[in-house]
């Protein structure tokens, strides 16, 4: 069943909270411009924000497919768009020669990169018609790729489409959903930023981040999620290499969760330091002071309101 795209920002508001992701009234405009107008936006933020989330929860709402494609160091068009199956290709010109039959180069050439021959990566599979809807299609870390794959990637952002040379340019016949991420440990290129839409995604405050935390770990209690937002948020504060995220918040409260305890206190807090933080400069920075930490937490964050 083709699910309808949200008519207005309250609706998309309401589809996004349906997949447990409460975005604030900044995120909810841009994701629903970006529907309305068919531009990709690119999301710029710390890590643990809720980035990528945002395209799962748009893919889960609108019941489309969920194409992802992350970026690294070295990504190249064959592990993005698409490869030709060379073994098969292979195999079918020793075919050609075991039977014998006369072919120009030509004919054979063009056998050979018929479209049954091409592997379909992320970027090629986005382009493709699927029964529920134009897929929405993931570019996950941008910021991690080489800055000539960001110049392969203007073609696909502003046409929808991409040139293969043995057969030609491939188009969307309904153009995908795209989200772009980046946690911007280095500049996007202009040309790349101007052909999206674009929302930095910073951290919630104290209420905000204790809403989700209860949503997506309901089996926390309200005092022990105020407790995990109030400690989390004041580590932000500590120039940390790498602060936490909201997703650290959440994995913090199964993990807390996990071992019977519903109350944070000193020895939990020091068994369970490594859920949060992932740098051994930070863990040994937080452990110096953490017989102060819990007294210093307060029952209830200060933006908590009921």
């Amino acid at each position: 069943m083709v699910v309808a795209v949200p008519t207005s920002v309250a609706q998309t508001g309401r589809l996004l909270a349906e997949q447990a992701y409460l975005a604030d009234h900044g995120l909810t405009v841009a994701v629903f411009l970006a529907l309305t107008l068919g531009r990709p936006l690119l999301i710029e933020g710390e890590a643990g924000v809720g980035k990528t989330e945002i395209a799962k929860a748009l893919a889960g709402g609108l019941g489309r497919k969920l194409i992802r494609l992350q970026c690294h160091e070295g990504l190249d068009v064959a592990s993005a768009a698409y490869e030709w199956n060379h073994l098969r290709q292979m195999l079918e010109l020793r075919l050609a020669e075991a039977a014998g039959e006369p072919r120009s180069r030509e004919a054979l050439t063009a056998e050979l990169f018929a479209p049954r021959f091409l592997l379909k990566r992320p970027l090629l599979q986005a382009l493709e018609s699927y029964p529920e809807g134009a897929p929405v299609l993931l570019i996950d870390e941008i910021d991690r790729a080489d800055a000539p794959f960001e110049a392969f990637l203007l073609e696909m952002l502003s046409e929808f489409q991409i040139t293969v040379p043995e057969l030609g340019t491939l188009r969307a016949g309904v153009p995908p959903i795209v989200i772009v991420t980046s946690n911007r440990t280095r500049e996007i290129h202009d040309a790349l930023k101007r052909r999206c839409l674009y929302h930095w995604l910073n951290y919630p405050d104290a209420e905000r981040e204790t809403e989700i935390l209860l949503r997506r770990a309901p089996a926390v209690n309200e005092q022990l999620a105020r407790q995990i937002v109030a400690y989390v948020q004041e580590l932000r504060g500590r120039g940390l290499f790498k602060p936490p995220g909201i997703a650290e918040s959440i994995d913090w409260a199964h993990a807390v969760l996990a071992l019977g305890r519903h109350a944070l206190d000193d020895a939990l807090l020091a068994d369970t330091l490594g859920v949060i933080l992932k740098y051994e400069e930070d863990l040994a920075a937080v452990r110096r002071g953490l017989s102060d930490d819990l007294s210093a937490v307060p029952a209830k964050p200060k933006s908590w309101s009921r």
